[in-house]
């Protein structure tokens, strides 16, 4: 689900990791400075782990933070190659 947020130039992005063994699940990237502490995601009953954010326009890396754990979005394939040798997952909001 995407709905524009026309005042304050953002736009409601859903994300979506399914992580049913998972204990803590963050979403970490550009947007809230890579802190794991930042943005936790909400489990559902079925396994799955969500959060929404309202995010400026532009590609906009990050990945998750599981259990002390990076990994990339593996429903996402738009990814950039990081500083680390690994891949970051790349969303792109527009407006």
């Amino acid at each position: 689900m995407r709905k524009n947020n026309s005042k304050q130039n953002t736009k409601e992005i859903r994300f979506a990791l399914e992580a049913v063994e998972a204990k803590k699940v963050s979403l970490v990237g550009e947007f809230n400075k890579w802190n794991p502490d930042a943005d936790p995601m909400q489990k559902e009953d079925n396994g799955t782990w969500t959060i929404t954010k309202n995010l400026s326009p532009g590609n906009l890396e990050y990945k998750y933070w599981i259990d002390g754990e990076w990994m990339q979005d593996p429903k996402n394939l738009r990814a950039c190659p990081n500083c680390f040798g690994t891949q970051n997952s790349v969303v792109k909001v527009i407006l």
